[in-house]
């Protein structure tokens, strides 16, 4: 699942439920971690942009089906633009507040 996907219907049914099992989580000892994470921040935000890419294209595709008079349903094109621009605005966003940050940390005197 992507960050910018839609919601997974069996994780948001437990979200509400009391009952639910609460993840179970390991204290590891302290000191350096020897863990190496399975996925870094640069593979992040590619995953990010060829998500956000993706959603532009389907758009488009629709988009183009409909012009063509392939498909009469024009409600899906809308939706399918509108959800690649949300996602597109909140690409720059996140773009924004890590310029933004870059800039502070160079801001700081050390």
């Amino acid at each position: 699942m992507t960050p910018i996907g839609s919601i997974n219907p069996l994780a948001a049914s437990s979200l509400g439920r009391i009952d639910a099992p609460l993840p179970k989580i390991a204290f590891a000892p302290s000191g350096p971690s020897t863990v190496a994470p399975q996925e870094g921040f640069g593979q992040m935000l590619d995953g990010l942009v060829a998500t956000v890419a993706a959603k532009q294209d389907a758009a488009a595709a629709t988009t183009r089906n409909v012009l063509l008079g392939n498909t009469d349903n024009l409600h899906q094109s809308v939706i399918a633009m509108q959800e690649a621009s949300v996602a597109f605005s909140m690409m720059v966003e996140v773009r924004n507040k890590l310029v933004e940050s870059y800039q502070e940390l160079m801001r700081m005197q050390v």
